[in-house]
């Protein structure tokens, strides 16, 4: 629940926003940086992780965030992000699912298999906003989503950030 949610992220100390293509659809991306606001005005560093192929196009995820008005001091590429990972907290993935999936680089026979991927799995906990179990754009399923660490928030990625930022209000 959003609750959930709100808890994991209020009292962690590093959290690591993942946007996909998910934010775009939902334009979730203003939504997305007033959480990150609120959750740097009670103390928590907060970063966003950017695949390079994240979204429709290159691109794609820095332009919304631009256009959201997110510092890109606070943008962190896929070089930048992976050795951060085993200390964050809590990552929260918006609507992210190919560029986070283990198997690009556990399972030799997937299709994705060697796609560098954010390993967001080394993090404490992660949290996935989606709006279904639905493979993304590779159609092959995500462990990720099953792991002991993970929680699912089923809802559209504009409404999950409202709803978790209304939670997180009320801690």
């Amino acid at each position: 629940t959003p609750d959930d949610v709100a808890i994991a992220l209020g009292y962690a100390d590093r959290v690591v926003v993942v946007p996909g293509y998910g934010l775009a659809v939902a334009q979730a991306q203003h939504a997305t940086r007033d959480l990150g606001e609120a959750l740097e005005a009670r103390g928590v560093t907060v970063n966003y992780a950017i695949h390079p192929v994240a979204g429709r196009m290159p691109g794609h995820m820095n332009v919304l965030l631009a256009e959201a008005d997110v510092p890109y001091e606070q943008l962190l590429d896929l070089d930048q992000s992976n050795p951060q990972f085993p200390q964050t907290d809590v990552v929260l993935i918006v609507g992210a699912n190919d560029v986070v999936n283990p198997t690009a680089r556990d399972e030799p026979d997937s299709p994705i298999y060697g796609m560098p991927i954010l390993e967001v799995d080394e993090a404490r906990t992660v949290v996935v906003v989606k709006r279904s179990l639905s493979p993304g754009f590779a159609g092959i399923d995500n462990p990720l989503f099953y792991f002991d660490k993970t929680m699912m928030l089923f809802s559209d990625g504009k409404a999950a950030m409202e709803d978790t930022l209304k939670a997180l209000k009320e801690l």
